[in-house]
């Protein structure tokens, strides 16, 4: 959030939910909750990059991706305790309420 603009995530997986197909999914929404604006730029950066996703797939611990200026045991002790129930209610939300298809994307503006 800025004076300017506020941005979330909502999280519509085409795939079971599972711990092992959700680590990006679980590090952004972890990071929404523990960071601040300029370390969440940063990693959200980060994370974005497909040589990530493929680390992560392959076993890389998130933590590995922490940039300086993070509060990492904050960030660590979440991710370790955000249940998929967050994730399934994303989608559930996505998909009965949005009507959007599973995995389908979409962007949402309500301006103040």
């Amino acid at each position: 959030t800025s004076r300017h603009t506020r941005v979330g995530i909502l999280n519509n997986p085409s795939s079971k939910i599972k711990e092992s197909n959700t680590a990006i999914a679980r590090g952004i929404l972890t990071a929404f909750l523990t960071q601040n604006n300029s370390n969440l730029k940063s990693f959200l950066s980060k994370l974005s990059k497909e040589e990530t996703a493929k680390s992560l797939a392959a076993g890389t611990k998130i933590t590995k991706f922490l940039i300086p200026g993070m509060d990492g045991n904050t960030f660590e002790k979440k991710y370790n305790t955000l249940g998929l129930d967050v994730i399934k209610t994303h989608q559930l939300f996505c998909q009965e309420v949005l009507k959007l298809l599973p995995g389908q994307m979409a962007v949402i503006s309500n301006g103040r």
